[in-house]
């Protein structure tokens, strides 16, 4: 599905990505993980083409994307759920949604998209006609996630959507995303909340200063005494 090789990338003229290689199977749920500011975002960024790739290779399925547009990489079905949600507040739950499927030009398409993440999340129907600002924090963030899902994603890109949310409510979030990825979408997501990324990820890697310190199966980095350490003791 997603294969990278030694990308380099950044925010300005400073590479914040070091020589990135890694792979996003098809089907799989891949976790990234890292501390504030380790480059977790930045390669989202990369990945979306939100940020300039300076030397490596993105693949998706059987083309290189590498240097493609934003819009390119959503046309190939790689969508990115931001950190932060960034909703568009004063406009509806049913805007925003619709928003997302703003590449459709079937009608029906975007009506039966619609019905699909209702029933995924069933709190969106009912408050369809109520501002984005109004909604709770795990409310937004399932709208952002929605929101993706109207542009029918091969690829969903999560960047911290634990951000701002009660354990309880990520948790709920995380189901979500599983019934997701059983639908058939393939899962990157960006999580400083290791633990819990580990319970539910096929494959984890750990970013350190823009680069991959290290990388393994979620269920055997749990056990991996570096996780414990760097993670594991403050995030529960």
């Amino acid at each position: 599905m997603l294969v990278i090789e030694s990308l380099r990338s950044g925010y300005t003229a400073i590479d914040v990505l070091k020589d990135i290689s890694l792979t996003v199977p098809d089907r799989a749920i891949v976790g990234l993980l890292g501390a504030n500011g380790a480059g977790k975002t930045a390669l989202l960024r990369a990945i979306s083409g939100l940020n300039t790739v300076r030397g490596g290779r993105i693949c998706f399925g059987d083309r290189d994307l590498t240097g493609a547009t934003t819009d390119v990489m959503v046309r190939h079905g790689v969508i990115q759920v931001p950190q932060g949600r960034l909703l568009f507040g004063p406009m509806s739950v049913r805007e925003n949604l619709e928003l997302g499927a703003y590449l459709e030009r079937d009608a029906a398409v975007t009506a039966k998209r619609l019905q699909h993440v209702f029933s995924l999340f069933p709190i969106l129907a009912e408050r369809q006609t109520q501002a984005a600002a109004y909604l709770s924090g795990g409310e937004q963030q399932m709208l952002a996630i929605a929101r993706a899902l109207m542009a029918s994603p091969r690829l969903l890109l999560l960047d911290e959507p634990s951000l701002g949310l009660a354990p309880k409510t990520f948790d709920t979030i995380i189901e979500k995303v599983r019934e997701i990825n059983r639908e058939g979408a393939s899962i990157l997501i960006a999580e400083q909340n290791a633990r819990k990324v580990l319970r539910f990820a096929d494959h984890c890697y750990v970013l350190e200063n823009g680069a991959i310190a290290f990388d393994g199966a979620g269920a055997e980095l749990e056990r991996d005494a570096r996780i414990e350490k760097t993670y594991l003791g403050a995030n529960v």
